[in-house]
């Protein structure tokens, strides 16, 4: 039987949002039916909801950093029970049978993994978001939300924490290794709290000092404004790895010099207009330019189990859902600190 749930959804591009219900698939054999409790709010959210990355599916219930607690299982369910705390990240589903799958890279599933909305499932249907009262997914597109990190601070880590977590790992932010973090964001803050705790160095780079004592807070070692022309003179040569979490367009090349000799820049980031670059930039100093995108379900749950390891949840402004449109100017204006989470409660 389906689930009828109140949400609030996106009726047209660039609309406000508004509250509606919708309906919630009933659950099968592999499903877990969760109560949402809390759901971050995303830029990526309001790229979709305003059409800046593309066509995209309307009437849209955004929000793809869940967390919760499992309220239905299906027969077949073996990793969760009724009363668990969840998670549900960017996507819901993907082939499953690709080598990316396999490999337990599902965001690269070849055939297309199926996001958590903005998407169509394999039933055909349109997938709806977090900005609802309840979800239903497969058990093996859920994560666990270890008892050590509260929900409200667990939500924006099923996107802002692994989106970050990954390239950090991957391209081995460690002890010894200097690491600079552009922009001071919804992911910039995670990206500094992690890095920190992975042992490395971590700067900064941010347009103006004015949230220089929350990245020290944050664990920041350095921060250097990026409208001083200063800071690139000074800093040339001198980062392994350069995580830039802005949607705006940068001076790639300038950036790229900050980098030592095999250095990489990796962009979460995701600006609405193409970028340009110099292949010089690149080719002096055999450097990288990279993107990274989440993480697949088994890097989730390990990013999950290090935060509540050490204590890192996101700094959040919590919110109730009539403040939705407020909190997409707010986030547009860079006027919160740092991840709006919607109390879905009061939906």
């Amino acid at each position: 039987m389906t689930t009828t749930v109140a949400a609030y959804a996106v009726p047209s591009a660039k609309a406000p949002l508004e509250r509606t219900t919708i309906e919630r698939r009933a659950v099968g054999e592999s499903d877990v039916l969760i109560d949402i409790k809390f759901a971050g709010i995303c830029h990526s959210d309001i790229h979709q909801a305003r059409e800046g990355w593309g066509e995209a599916i309307f009437p849209m219930v955004p929000g793809h950093e869940i967390a919760g607690i499992v309220a239905e299982v299906g027969s077949g369910v073996t990793k969760f029970k009724v009363g668990d705390r969840v998670g549900v990240g960017c996507m819901v589903d993907s082939c499953r049978e690709c080598e990316n799958c396999q490999a337990g890279q599902e965001q690269h599933c070849i055939r297309g993994n199926i996001g958590t909305y903005n998407a169509v499932g394999h039933d055909g249907e349109p997938t709806y978001g977090g900005y609802s009262q309840k979800v239903v997914v497969d058990e093996n597109f859920t994560v666990r939300v270890p008892d050590g990190l509260a929900l409200d601070v667990a939500a924006p880590l099923l996107c802002a924490g692994i989106t970050t977590y990954s390239p950090l790992k991957h391209w081995g932010a460690a002890p010894g290794k200097k690491v600079a973090v552009v922009g001071l964001g919804g992911l910039g803050h995670m990206a500094v709290k992690i890095a920190h705790a992975l042992g490395a160095e971590v700067t900064v780079l941010s347009q103006s000092l004015r949230k220089k004592d929350d990245g020290l807070k944050l664990g920041a070692d350095h921060y250097y404004a990026t409208s001083d022309p200063a800071t690139f003179e000074n800093l040339t040569g001198t980062f392994d790895i350069i995580v830039s979490t802005v949607s705006a367009p940068l001076d790639f090349g300038a950036y790229l010099s900050l980098l030592r000799t095999g250095g990489a820049l990796v962009n979460v980031g995701a600006p609405e207009e193409p970028v340009a670059l110099n292949l010089f930039s690149l080719i002096g100093g055999n450097k990288t330019l990279a993107g990274s995108m989440i993480g697949g379900i088994a890097e989730t749950q390990e990013m999950l189990d290090f935060c509540a390891e050490h204590a890192l949840g996101a700094e959040i402004e919590l919110i109730e859902a009539s403040q939705i449109n407020e909190a997409y100017e707010r986030v547009l204006a860079s006027e919160v600190r740092y991840r709006f989470v919607i109390d879905t409660a009061t939906i």
